[in-house]
């Protein structure tokens, strides 16, 4: 069995508009969040063979305040390519994930994250779809179930969609 968890980036900072938008931070609330989304992660043992991550510093600061609790063995790549991404690119490069791999986590931006959760799933619990389709807040987490399928011949429809789990959820 093959899980994808997709991850968008907990909530940013607009504070100081002269920052650009790859370099904005996590918010105070963001900050919460995402701890919140660790003690989830821990207790949930998700634990992904390999974590994708945006490089925009919001990604980033997201996946420091999650990292301790997904495990020493995930290995984690930092991909430009990850910021501003569209399904398309999304699913070619999950497709590019190692074979073996049981397990891959992605860090990154809506609508990107929303819309490749939505062309993945195939199936799951019709308030979990109505949910997704609707709104992938930040600091949203959702699991998929793809099955045997290997990354390599990811495609549409694949998968079930198991949860989406967001910080009001947490709280």
């Amino acid at each position: 069995m093959r899980t994808l968890y997709l991850l968008r980036h907990a909530k940013s900072s607009w504070d100081d508009p002269s920052v650009a938008d790859h370099a904005r931070p996590l918010s105070g609330r963001g900050r919460r969040a995402a701890r919140q989304l660790a003690l989830h992660v821990e207790q949930q043992a998700v634990r992904p063979a390999l974590v994708l991550c945006s490089s925009a510093q919001r990604a980033r600061e997201t996946l420091d305040a999650i990292r301790p609790a997904l495990g020493k063995a995930a290995d984690v790549l930092f991909e430009d390519g990850l910021y501003g991404a569209e399904v398309r690119e999304l699913v070619a490069r999950l497709r590019r994930a190692p074979g073996d791999a049981p397990s891959v986590m992605v860090i990154a931006h809506n609508p990107g994250m929303q819309e490749l959760a939505i062309h993945l799933a195939g199936d799951g619990d019709e308030a979990t779809l109505a949910r997704t389709r609707a709104k992938f807040p930040t600091g949203g987490l959702a699991t998929l179930d793809l099955g045997q399928h290997p990354w390599a011949s990811l495609a549409a429809g694949q998968a079930y969609l198991v949860s989406l789990v967001t910080p009001s959820d947490l709280v």
